[in-house]
This record gives structure tokens, sequence and C-alpha cells, in this order.
């Protein structure tokens, strides 16, 4: 089959739903006909089941997104029942260009892309689709392809920077590109989508929109440190509909998904269209009244478990500190694993939980670093208690100016609160690469309350490798400094 000569291209040859399956709504994800170009995008109607193919490639991923940007933190181990190859390399912070986990990430992710041009690239086609049609359609491809490359250069810095078609014999030749070049692009793509997306409560749940857009320019810009431009899209999102919730376990619920917290929110169906996220954290043999298995890949460390304070409402959230098994009658005994994605479900991967990529409480974290990067440690430190006053359910725990007398001080409050905040949200690895904080942090993790590691930690793992049979295929794509 011709993909397996060029993962990196082939898809810009084959249309949308030639990959997987093409979908009359988001949460339906019964496959449809193989098509090409050649037959397909005749109509409006295509091109809309077009981009929700688009949606479905980043929806299948992002539940497995923890591999890269969870798996070697302080936040999570792997355990005694990981059976997926590689795991263990990027646990111990030993990256090899070799590992299937980095080329699994890397080929997925430009499944998505070609997908999201495969959309842009046949926009005119349609003769039946009104102009403010096309233009959120071009404003939601344009926004999932940024979404995507920005996963994909916080993992491996520049990639090769495609949005056209290419042959396969132009692929072998096509360079990486900078990092500062893919950043451009996503700028101008999520521009774009923020000009054309329609606003929250415009269009169906779970796609783009101008919150969306401008939350995650915000966010970009932080990643760039350029704090003033950040502020402007961070101030946008802040000032739209939405809102903190009261309850921090409202965020994680079937009985509340479409919530005013969530920015950008994958939506799932139990049965249906669901995801593994929950099960790879909770026991093998189940949760009593919530799951009769689980896959147990990855086994919380000691390391976040000690962070929360037990006034911290997160805690019991994010952490469920006893476990029996299902049907036993015998008392609980102390068995930590992460909780805060788990929800009723049968099987293994059939989760409805929705799952958000951004959400408002990121948002004004966002924006306490920008204000204190930009001379406002007050208003930093305002915006960091926003989130703890929720956490805790009052301002006994808030912080003042006085503890963050410091930009490392500032860091270890920022960081923290992120931490808890986001624990397993796949933030804590770029969050350590971008503050340049990932070698001291790591360098000594307690697994266990009774086992604590070091790990050999070196400035070159910033970046992951790039996958080696990415390198063998291509006569232009060069390694990651430290890998070769």
């Amino acid at each position: 089959m011709i993909m397996n000569k060029s993962r990196l291209l082939i898809a810009t040859l084959v249309i949308v739903c030639g990959l997987t399956a093409c979908h009359d709504s988001i949460t339906n994800l019964t496959p449809e006909s193989t098509l090409t170009e050649a037959n397909f995008f005749k109509t409006g109607e295509d091109l809309e089941r077009a981009i929700l193919g688009t949606y479905n490639s980043y929806q299948q991923r992002y539940p497995r997104n923890w591999l890269l940007f969870e798996a070697p933190t302080d936040h999570i181990h792997k355990s005694e029942y990981d059976h997926i190859g590689g795991l263990l390399q990027i646990d111990q912070i030993a990256f090899h260009p070799d590992n299937g986990i980095f080329a699994s990430f890397w080929q997925q992710n430009y499944n998505g892309i070609f997908r999201a041009n495969s959309v842009l690239l046949n926009l005119d086609k349609p003769e039946d689709m009104p102009g403010s049609v096309r233009q959120r359609i071009e404003g939601e491809a344009r926004f999932l392809r940024a979404l995507i490359y920005f996963d994909l250069v916080r993992a491996f810095g520049g990639v090769p920077e495609i949005t056209s078609r290419v042959t396969i014999e132009e692929a072998k030749q096509m360079p990486r590109a900078s990092a500062e070049r893919i950043y451009d692009l996503i700028i101008s793509d999520l521009e774009f989508a923020l000009s054309n997306l329609p606003g929250k409560g415009g269009i169906e749940s779970g796609r783009a929109t101008t919150g969306a857009a401008a939350a995650l320019l915000g966010k970009i810009y932080v990643y760039l440190e350029d704090y003033e431009t950040a502020l402007t899209y961070l101030n946008q999102v802040e000032a739209m509909d939405y809102m903190i919730l009261d309850d921090f376990g409202d965020i994680y619920s079937l009985e509340n998904e479409d919530h005013d917290e969530g920015i950008f929110t994958l939506k799932y169906i139990i049965n249906q269209n669901g995801n593994i996220l929950p099960s790879d954290f909770i026991p093998y043999f189940g949760v009593e009244g919530y799951a009769d298995l689980g896959m147990q890949i990855a086994d919380l460390s000691w390391q976040l478990h000690q962070k929360f304070d037990e006034e911290d409402s997160r805690k019991d959230v994010t952490i469920t500190e006893t476990w029996r098994q299902p049907g036993s009658t015998d008392e609980p005994v102390w068995r930590p694993y992460p909780s805060k994605f788990l929800v009723p479900h049968i099987g293994r991967n059939t989760s409805g939980l929705d799952l958000h990529v951004i959400r408002l409480a990121e948002v004004l974290l966002l924006k306490a670093e920008a204000l204190y990067y930009t001379n406002d440690p007050e208003g930093a430190v305002d915006y960091i208690n926003m989130i703890r006053e929720r956490a805790y359910g009052n301002s006994d725990f808030n912080y003042t100016t006085a503890d963050i007398g410091s930009e490392d001080d500032f860091l270890d409050v920022l960081l923290l609160e992120r931490q808890l905040e986001l624990a397993l949200e796949n933030e804590r690895w770029p969050d350590l690469v971008r503050t340049g904080r990932f070698m001291t942090e790591l360098a000594t993790i307690d697994r266990t309350q009774n086992l604590t590691v070091n790990l050999d930690v070196q400035p070159h793992h910033a970046l992951f490798p790039i996958p080696q049979r990415e390198i063998t295929e291509s006569d232009a794509l060069e390694q990651n400094p430290g890998y070769n």
C-alpha cells in the first residue's frame, strides 16, 4: 500500500473520507464509502462531511496525547500492566527515534493536517454553498490545522510545512520548516479563523468558534513570550460568554458536559463514539459502580499526589485514594489512582465523557502569566487566586504579591497552580519545557511513597526525536540534535 512508502504525504492524494470515515455529525462515526477527490467535494454537504472527518481525526488521537505530554513527567508513570511498546522509554526519558509512540503521533497528526488541507484545497468546488458557509468551513479547517501543528511544533520543533498537494517524490525532498515558520502558519490560520468562525452558541457544540480561536492565539503568544499580544486575545476570551464553574467536579461530568467553562471541547458518546482515556488510568480490574475493567497503563505518581492540600476540592476529583475490586465485600484498600475522567461506562474504550482541549480556567492562568511579564504582579496574583478560590471554596488560601517576590517564586506558584488545575490535561510536559524547568523538576521523582527514581534528563530532551522511519524514507529530513 502506498501509505507505507510515504506516511508523511500520501494522505493529500486521498479524500478525507477514504482515510477513515465520513460523518453526518461529529459524534456519529459510522464509516461511509471510500471516495477520491475526483468524485467528491461536489456539494456543500460533501464539504460539511469532510470537515467533520477532520474533527474526527483529532478526536480519535487526543485521548492518547498523554503518552507524550504527561508520561515523561512527575504526574504518572508506567504500570505493571503497560502493553504499549515504547512507553517504558518515555517513562524513563530515554527517548529514541525508533520509538513507535513518536512515529504514531507524527503520522496521526499529519493525517489530520491532510484532511484539513483537502477541505481547504476544495473549497471552491461546490456550487451550491453560500459564501458565508464557505468562510465558516475554511475557518474550521484552518483552526484544526493550527491546533494540530501546535501539537507537532511543541513535540518536535520545526516540522515539514504542508499546505498544498505534493507528490511522493516531492515529499521526499521536503525539509523541516523552522519552528518560527510553523508558528507563523499557526497564527495566520488562527487569525483567519477568529475573523470567520461563529461565536459561542452559533454552531454545533464541539466545533470551533471565535472563542476557541482567540484562546488558542492567546496561548500561542504566551509560548512565544509576546505577552502584550497574548493579553489582547486572552482579554477577548474573557469578555465572551464563558464562566468558571462553581464546582470543579462539574468540569468533567456526564450531567454537565456543555457547560460555560469549556471553550473547545471534543464530543464523545458512550458505546458509539467513545474514548479510552478513563480506562488508561483506572485499576485493571475496574472500579465499582463505574467500569468492570480498566487498562491501568499508567499509575499516579506520589510526586503529584502529595502536592494537593486536603482542603483543595481538586484533590478528590483528580485522585481516588482507595479501591476494592468490583463485586468484593472486602474493605477498600489504599490504592490511589487518577479518577478525574472517570464516568460510568462499559468496556475499555466506550467512555462518553467529553474532553476539554482548552477551557476558561487555563485562559485565566495564561492571563496571569502574561500580566506578570507585563509588569503587573498584582493582576497576576488576582487571576491565579480566581482559580484557587474555586478550588478551596474561599479566599483563605489566596496568594499575595509577597509570595512572588522573584521570577522563580512566580513560576513556582504558577506552575503549581497549573499542575493542580490541569493535571492529566496534557499541559505538564510543555509547561516544564517552555519554562526551562524540565531538567530540574524531572531529575528526581517520587513514583510512590517508597520509590524515588533518578532520571538522566538532558537539554536535548526538550524536543522529541523525529521518527526514524520518516528520516529513512526522506532525502531531506534532519534529526533533532542529540539523537543522531
